[in-house]
């Protein structure tokens, strides 16, 4: 059995989030989804709308996902994905090198990291963008 990993926010769960996850399945039989806290999420992002309960609760409803971790790393560790049993760590393409690296440096070196491609149009920023550009709102 492969272990895939993804770890996301999840905020807003939108069609991005699931084609994601389908793509992230598809590498493997079991998909354990880590979620970030809302602090962690804060501290280099925007603070979720979504309590990270409420995030949990969509992904767990994902048909893709097999297993949901709260208060996922955003540095994946070698002790994570031991803990875990994680065989295999996908992402999407949309990070920078060097921030893929910071943030993903352990699997790559394991050679256990893989990306999907970005789903474009759809992301929660972007939703958040239509709700204050909707008329009467």
């Amino acid at each position: 059995m492969t272990r895939v990993y993804v770890d996301m926010v999840a905020d807003l769960f939108h069609f991005g989030h699931v084609r994601f996850l389908e793509q992230a399945r598809a590498f493997g039989d079991h998909l354990i989804v880590g979620i970030h806290s809302d602090a962690t999420v804060a501290g280099y992002k925007r603070t979720p709308i979504m309590t990270m309960e409420e995030r949990i609760a969509s992904v767990r409803g994902c048909r893709f996902v097999d297993e949901v971790v709260p208060d996922a790393p955003l540095v994946v560790t070698q002790e994570w994905i031991d803990r875990h049993a994680i065989d295999l760590i996908v992402h999407g393409d949309d990070f920078d090198p060097a921030l893929t690296e910071r943030l993903y440096g352990v699997p790559m070196a394991l050679g256990i990291f893989r990306t999907v491609p970005y789903t474009p149009g759809i992301s929660s920023t972007e939703l958040i963008q239509r709700i204050r550009e909707s008329p009467g709102t």
